[in-house]
Formats: C-alpha cells, structure tokens, sequence
C-alpha cells in the first residue's frame, strides 16, 4: 500500500512570517461555509452549531463510524482533547480540510516531509497548498531544493504516469473482453 497524506505548508522564511500568514489566512475564513462543511461531515443541519461553544451534545455521543464517515471521528476527538468549542474546530480545519497543516520555515517544512519519508510514515505527499498559485510557488522555490538537495526528490522520472512511478501494476480493464 502506498501512503500519500496530504499536507498543508504555511511558510516563511522565519517561523514568525509564517504564523502570520497562518492567522491571515485564519482571518479570511467565512465561519458560516466551515458551518456547513463540518453540518455535511456531521450529517446534520448548520444551525445546531453555535461558533462559540463545544460540539453539540449529540454530536459527542454518536456511536464510532467505520470507513469514510472515520473522519467525523477524528474531528470529535480533536475536539474533546484540545477542548475545542466549534470556531476553533472550523479553523483548524479549514485550511486543509483536515489534513495535517504545518507552518514554519522551508527547512522545518523539509524536515518534517524527510521524517515521516525516512520514518516510514509517507511514501510521498499531496501538498495542499493554502492559497494559489502562491502557496505552491512557495513550496516549489523554497522547500523542493532542500528536498532535491538531500536526494528526496526526482529530477526525472522513468513512466508517464503516478502508478509507473510507485512501481503499482496495471490492473485488468474490467470491461476487455466483456462482448460489449
């Protein structure tokens, strides 16, 4: 199996500069669209929710979920642990939709993407950035050489497509060979 978390990079070039750009970001968010993507993943209405206390009682007691729905999970148990009420919980995932956001510098961004390389975390990422074009130009010019420095990054690929690239067979088209 391979592993393609995404991550979310707010960078500067100090870890200040990029708390900044995190909170600016943070500022834009409109609460009432995190209202109603936290009422989908919740599958309930907007309006049970008040931006300024803990998710609803009945939202806490929901029986565990398996599969797609694991995500409502880990939403309530951000919440309970870091005492979350639900302003908080829309801005901490509202940049990256859950993903794992990370601010700092090229070069802690770079080290975490190594660590959890070398650790056996990821075999690769999707990077969310928070804003485009700007966000993945950041990534591109400042964190991708680092990468490219310590050889965690390809200069130039064997196969045309991502499944070529992680060494993934071709699986059999379904509809070969069906008369049709």
């Amino acid at each position: 199996m391979i592993v393609l978390p995404g991550i979310v990079p707010y960078i500067g070039s100090t870890e200040e500069e990029a708390r900044a750009l995190a909170r600016r970001f943070d500022e834009l968010r409109i609460p009432e669209y995190g209202l109603r993507q936290l009422a989908a993943v919740f599958e309930t209405e907007p309006t049970v929710f008040e931006l300024d206390a803990p998710l609803p009682d009945f939202i806490l007691a929901r029986p565990k979920l398996e599969g797609s729905q694991s995500r409502s999970d880990l939403i309530i148990e951000l919440a309970v642990r870091e005492k979350l009420t639900v302003r908080q919980v829309i801005s901490r995932l509202g940049g990256g939709r859950g993903h794992f956001e990370f601010i700092g510098t090229p070069e802690q961004v770079a080290d975490t993407v190594i660590s959890w390389f070398e650790g056996g975390a990821a075999d690769g990422f999707n990077i969310m950035a928070p804003a485009l074009p700007s966000g993945l130009e950041s990534f591109i010019e400042h964190v991708l050489p680092i990468l490219r420095i310590k050889g965690l990054f390809r200069e130039e690929y064997e196969g045309t497509t991502l499944r070529e690239h992680y060494g993934l067979p071709v699986p059999a088209n379904r509809f070969h060979g069906s008369g049709g």
